[in-house]
């Protein structure tokens, strides 16, 4: 009697301490994965419950080499944000950001957007920033019908992701086309030599800028390089090579002030020429000298002296302590376009607000008057800027 007793505890014992080891086990692989899934700046638990808020998102590089580009888009909808809560939200209700951090991978692009739209409940999201992930998050936003507008995607296949698909700067396309028409017949340029960043912005860039160019001019040579590269002295030398009068440079401002420098330091004497991925401060900043002279497309002038402009360079400034760039204040006419829409849907997304962003016409934002063509892109005015004295100036 006393050996059954013993036993029976001796397994009830192991019993309970097999139990106690599982429970364990599930408490670690729960806090795991919550902690691992989530790059958000808002914390959905800190949320306020049900409909308190409207809730929206970002998707975009906070980290990495492709990071300032997506901080500054992350900066614009916010002081958008801000100003639209300060003014008592949409509907009486607060509009609350959400954003996620892509690296400027792809597939953390789809990671990001899935969890914006899945666990975070977003209505819609201002992003991709590159067009790469855009390419990418884009499709699974346009099949959840949630509205995605991206302030700097501006390969030519991103509009025909979808109709909740919508951006509000140039395509590539346009600009580069404009660019080397007004190289060859206002600057009186003939020889163009291309390097090009080895991604959609890139070669989308190029693309359109060798064909035109084609047309009107002639070109020489065509190089290319990675995100993140330091060293082109390589392409370089086979550039100088061929003569060029003018050297477009497909691609970002980081990589861009560090190509010119090289081409200076190698005497390579060349137009240089870019699009709107040069337009920020740290070009001048990082460049120094060597972007002296430089021609590139905008989509935004803060030295534009119109109160829209001046408010929100005030605003940013204000916020961040620093100048706002092209990336930023894009994303605030992004988001301005988007919660004007919102407010038009009664606060609804879906199909309520992809109508109401279809309809947009003449908004007038800080980066001009943008309109949508029927597959949700962007219809606008090209700026022209130069490099003097360190600053930007207007040509066009």
């Amino acid at each position: 009697m006393f050996k059954l007793s013993k036993t029976l505890i001796l397994l009830i014992v192991m019993a309970l301490t097999l139990l106690a080891l599982a429970g364990c086990g599930q408490s670690q692989s729960s806090s795991s994965s919550g902690s691992s899934s989530s790059t958000s700046s808002s914390n959905s638990s800190e949320q306020p419950k049900g409909d308190d808020v409207i809730k929206i998102g970002t998707l975009g590089p906070l980290t990495g080499n492709t990071a300032t580009y997506g901080i500054s888009t992350k900066n614009g909808v916010e002081v958008a944000v801000d100003e639209i809560n300060k003014a008592g939200g949409i509907n009486g209700k607060q509009v609350k950001l959400f954003s996620e951090d892509t690296r400027g991978d792809q597939t953390e692009a789809a990671n990001a957007v899935t969890k914006l739209i899945e666990q975070d409940k977003v209505i819609a999201i201002v992003g991709g920033v590159l067009s790469s992930e855009t390419m990418t998050a884009g499709p699974i936003g346009n099949d959840a019908k949630v509205v995605m507008i991206s302030s700097s995607s501006t390969a030519s296949g991103i509009p025909d992701i979808g109709k909740y698909i919508f951006r509000n700067c140039l395509s590539d396309d346009v600009q580069a086309t404009q660019l080397a028409e007004y190289a060859a017949k206002d600057l009186g340029l003939k020889k163009f030599a291309i390097i090009y960043t080895n991604n959609d912005y890139g070669l989308s860039l190029k693309n359109a800028f060798e064909k035109k160019a084609k047309e009107v001019a002639e070109v020489v040579d065509i190089e290319t390089y990675n995100d993140g590269e330091s060293d082109f002295r390589a392409q370089l030398t086979k550039i100088k090579g061929f003569g060029p009068d003018a050297l477009y440079i497909a691609g970002y401002y980081t990589e861009a002030a560090k190509i010119a420098q090289q081409a200076q330091e190698q005497g390579l004497k060349a137009q240089i020429l870019g699009a709107d991925g040069f337009y920020s401060p740290k070009l001048v900043e990082l460049g120094g000298k060597s972007v002296e002279g430089a021609i590139f497309t905008a989509g935004f002038f803060a030295d534009d002296p119109s109160d829209s402009v001046q408010n929100f360079v005030k605003a940013y400034k204000e916020k961040y302590n620093s100048e706002p760039d092209m990336f930023a204040a894009q994303a605030y006419d992004a988001a301005k376009i988007l919660l004007t829409a919102i407010k038009n849907a009664n606060g609804e997304g879906g199909e309520a607000l992809q109508a109401e962003m279809a309809k947009t016409k003449d908004f007038p934002g800080i980066t001009g008057n943008t309109s949508f063509a029927e597959n949700g892109d962007a219809v606008k005015d090209i700026i022209i800027l130069k490099v003097e004295n360190g600053k930007f100036t207007k040509l066009r």
